[in-house]
């Protein structure tokens, strides 16, 4: 993956395209700070981490200019957003989302039935969270994640 970012980079360069430049030099920075502070070289795992860390950084600035006042600034958080989405896995459907949820709470149940625990509350929501994020691997917002098992461990009450 690293090596299509920073091919990527080049064509941008010759096409001089200045916002993809600038957010693609921005995502390499992060990448190599991340392999400092690793000791070594990142999985694709953890590239797609990065790329969704600074693309929810793009959203929230996004949004902040825009309540600003700042439409321009907005626009461009929003272009360099777009550029970072073209490097992350394709997003899971909702539907399949919910299945995986489903899914990981009955097994959470299943689990709590054995151990003689009480079902899965709200109070085990980071854990479902956490359990279900490693199992779409970058493919889902964790925003959206989390309110779906908010939604669904409260049903489940």
């Amino acid at each position: 993956m690293l090596d299509k970012i920073q091919t990527d980079l080049k064509n941008a360069q010759l096409n001089r395209d200045e916002v993809k430049i600038s957010t693609l030099r921005l995502l390499l920075s992060e990448i190599k700070n991340g392999e400092i502070s690793k000791g070594g070289l990142l999985s694709d795992n953890d590239v797609i981490s990065i790329i969704q860390r600074e693309l929810k950084k793009r959203k929230e600035a996004a949004a902040g200019f825009r309540s600003g006042g700042r439409e321009e600034s907005a626009l461009k958080e929003e272009l360099e957003a777009k550029v970072l989405m073209g490097y992350l896995p394709a997003q899971i459907s909702s539907e399949e989302l919910t299945k995986i949820i489903e899914d990981t709470v009955s097994e959470a149940c299943q689990l709590a039935l054995v151990n003689e625990l009480e079902k899965p509350s709200l109070q085990d929501m980071g854990k479902i969270i956490r359990l279900v994020m490693e199992k779409v691997k970058g493919r889902a917002d964790g925003g959206t994640v989390s309110a779906l098992v908010k939604e669904r461990l409260k049903s489940n009450g």
